[in-house]
């Protein structure tokens, strides 16, 4: 079977198209995508760890973290190395194959970069693939993360950008755009998607599948996130979205963008079994798993493995380890960084 072509050149009618076919149709066309290119009985497993919470200055209409609302989320400093370095160890033996860390900021300040860039060191050293999501990234930050061995940076666009502006307006889309050549420039891979169910319509959600897929570089990995209604936000009532709607995203971000890997991500918790096993059906090859996704709930880890031995499938496993040198380094870094302990701060001191 010949492989489906990787395209940049959609158009919004082609996506519409997409849509609009029948459903058994659309997940048809996009299972056959997704053998092209994946096994299909393989998930990637990633962790979400939320290395400091909390107080954004940034007002994205969906996130408990912001600081514009009132939320009841307690902000937290940035956590210790060695907690960060046993979460991911943790991860790592309920089979996680990445290890993803988040800070609420709007960019990091270069006071940051140290720690961050340590977090990145150790956790590699574990033989995990490493993500961060930091917010907004400079050239040279991007270079320093890249240099630290990072493996993935995560930026979503969250929707289309005729809609951007209903649900942020503490950054512009091209400043989201600009991140993401940054970090392509920078030699790392993106983790880049959106956000369903904020009140966009069909055509924000053609929109933003398509900007994605005519980047010039399909992100390697693309979450699709179900919004989690947070008490204290602005988006706390806004109505549900249709679940087949949601497999409909799915399954067109499949066929769009056949070699990315397409997470099931945020709101899994309040999808049934049923639902996130037509999501896999449709092309989804990769979850968040664990307790937590930064401050939100996510099925229990237990819960995901005894769901994957029902269906049949298996955590995907990393193909590459560590070299001896990046180990070397890595031992060189924890034993600087116990020699540096007095540097670690109290973030929650600082403006965010």
């Amino acid at each position: 079977m010949t492989a489906t072509p990787l395209r940049h050149d959609w158009t919004l009618e082609e996506a519409r198209s997409l849509f609009q076919l029948p459903f058994n149709d659309l997940l048809f066309r996009a299972q056959s995508v997704h053998r092209q290119h994946f096994d299909p009985n393989e998930v990637q497993v990633s962790t979400l760890l939320s290395i400091k919470t909390g107080a954004c200055p940034e007002d994205c209409k969906y996130c408990p973290q912001s600081g514009h609302y009132n939320t009841g989320l307690e902000k937290e400093k940035l956590l210790e190395l060695e907690k960060v370095v046993a979460e991911a160890r943790a991860a790592r033996e309920k089979g996680a194959s990445r290890f993803c860390m988040g800070a609420a900021w709007r960019s990091p300040a270069e006071k940051d970069m140290p720690y961050v860039l340590d977090m990145v060191r150790q956790v590699k050293s574990l033989g995990l693939e490493t993500c961060m999501t930091l917010g907004m990234l400079k050239p040279e930050q991007a270079e320093e993360l890249a240099a630290a061995g990072l493996d993935y940076y995560n930026h979503n666009l969250d929707t289309s950008e005729k809609y951007y502006s209903n649900i942020i307006t503490t950054r512009t889309y091209q400043d989201r755009l600009d991140t993401l050549d940054n970090v392509r420039k920078a030699g790392m891979k993106v983790c880049c998607g959106g956000i369903m169910g904020m009140g966009e319509d069909e055509d924000d959600r053609v929109g933003l599948l398509v900007q994605l897929a005519n980047l010039p570089q399909h992100p390697e990995s693309v979450p699709v996130n179900m919004l989690v209604k947070v008490k204290g936000t602005p988006m706390e009532n806004v109505g549900d979205l249709d679940p087949f709607e949601f497999i409909r995203i799915i399954a067109v971000a499949r066929i769009m963008m056949p070699a990315s890997h397409v997470r099931l991500s945020a709101g899994r918790e309040a999808m049934n079994e049923q639902l996130q096993a037509l999501c896999f059906l449709a092309g989804a090859n990769s979850i968040f798993y664990g307790e937590k996704l930064l401050t939100t709930a996510n099925p229990e880890a237990d819960a995901d493995m005894a769901l994957f031995r029902r269906l049949g499938i298996r955590p995907e496993q990393r193909e590459q380890c560590a070299s001896e040198a990046q180990e070397e380094e890595a031992i060189v870094g924890a034993l600087e960084h116990e020699a540096n302990r007095h540097l670690f701060y109290d973030a929650t001191l600082e403006s965010a």
